[in-house]
């Protein structure tokens, strides 16, 4: 099977130029402003705590517009960030190499609060899914553990069994230790986003957004520059990740050897995630190169998404694994709940090779023959 190179342009896309990139900035920081003025407008709360957080019980709606606020905010953020990475050659040196770490920051610190809420939901319905039980609240995971309620409306303080439908003792403590330590790491994440979005960083990383809304700094080459060239590079970077992926492991459903030292005391992420993380990232500025030259009118790439979709669950699935190994760390927990938290990071590990023989399967399906 031939190697298969990324073409982003098509014969007339040549003649796109910094011209092209200048439009797609300013757009993108446009995106910035508008949603900094709803966050500004929802009360700034960035995504506000749900159950049980500090600061919760506002509206609603107010607190649904906050949160889209916050994703579109790290939305542009990210794009412009990646554009300013693959096509820097056109652009101000100094100033883009000051934007894009401040950028960063942003995005980071705003896609936190999120990540710990997708974590845990995630660790609890896949606890649920292996106990038998249907999926609740985890309201009730809390019931549980406090004797105060049981599935199938037995009795309060009755022992859950392992039969189909309920949990096991072992996995309701497991997820009571999860939503406490994920919830923990929420609230934190939510305070640093308000702290973040209240900073004078912010402020100056918004001031140079809003600049950049009504001028962008191109090298005095840009403007006639074409972009297919830096497009293309960005194209075959992530060609390249891709063919040292071990995809010939990932090319099977089960790899055994992403369970080794899976719950070891070494809490450093799983050595096989590094690289396919770095693809995932790579895809994301390939995607944003194409949006820059097509803009608007950028045709859909089946594959692209596809692939994306699956390294998306790569990220989650070993992202939730890590967490499930770290709660297995917990002093003076009881063996019924390690071993719960062990089955789970197990299942983790295992939907992660499911996403990466996904993402394998994606990628080669349009694969060319060499001439």
């Amino acid at each position: 099977m031939a190697q298969q190179h990324l073409d982003p342009t098509d014969p007339a896309a040549g003649a796109v130029t910094g011209d092209a990139l200048a439009r797609y900035l300013r757009a993108q920081a446009t995106e910035f402003l508008r949603a900094l003025r709803l966050h500004r407008e929802t009360g700034g709360n960035a995504g506000a705590p749900a159950r049980g957080y500090p600061g919760a019980g506002n509206d609603g709606a107010e607190e649904s517009e906050s949160v889209d606020a916050a994703r579109a905010l790290r939305r542009s953020a990210r794009r412009i960030s990646g554009s300013l990475h693959t096509f820097r050659p056109l652009l101000d040196a100094g100033w883009s190499e000051e934007m894009r770490p401040e950028l960063a920051w942003l995005s980071g610190t705003l896609g936190l609060e999120h990540a710990y809420e997708a974590r845990l939901e995630r660790l609890l319905l896949a606890l649920h899914r292996l106990s038998g039980a249907t999926a609740v609240s985890v309201r009730t995971v809390d019931a549980l553990v406090a004797g105060r309620a049981s599935p199938g409306g037995r009795p309060a303080g009755a022992t859950a069994t392992r039969e189909r439908g309920s949990l096991t003792v072992g996995a309701a403590k497991a997820g009571a230790l999860l939503e406490r330590q994920l919830t923990l790491a929420r609230t934190r994440a939510h305070s640093t986003a308000l702290q973040a979005l209240g900073s004078s960083r912010f402020h100056a990383v918004a001031d140079r957004v809003a600049l950049l809304a009504s001028e962008v700094p191109l090298t005095p080459a840009a403007p006639a520059t074409g972009l297919a060239g830096l497009a293309g590079a960005a194209g075959e970077r992530l060609t390249d990740a891709v063919t040292a992926l071990p995809l010939v492991t990932a090319g099977h459903p089960y790899n055994a050897e992403a369970l080794v030292h899976g719950l070891s005391a070494d809490p450093s992420p799983h050595p096989q995630d590094g690289p396919w993380h770095q693809v995932r990232l790579l895809l994301r500025l390939y995607r944003y190169a194409r949006e820059v030259l097509y803009g608007g009118d950028a045709p859909l790439d089946v594959r692209l998404l596809t692939a994306g979709q699956a390294l998306n669950r790569h990220r989650d699935a070993s992202e939730a694994a890590a967490a499930a190994a770290q709660a297995a760390r917990t002093p003076r927990i009881t063996p019924a709940t390690a071993y719960a938290l062990g089955v789970l990071h197990a299942d983790q590990r295992h939907e992660v090779e499911a996403a990466r023989f996904a993402f394998q399967q994606a990628w080669q399906t349009q694969t060319v023959d060499a001439p």
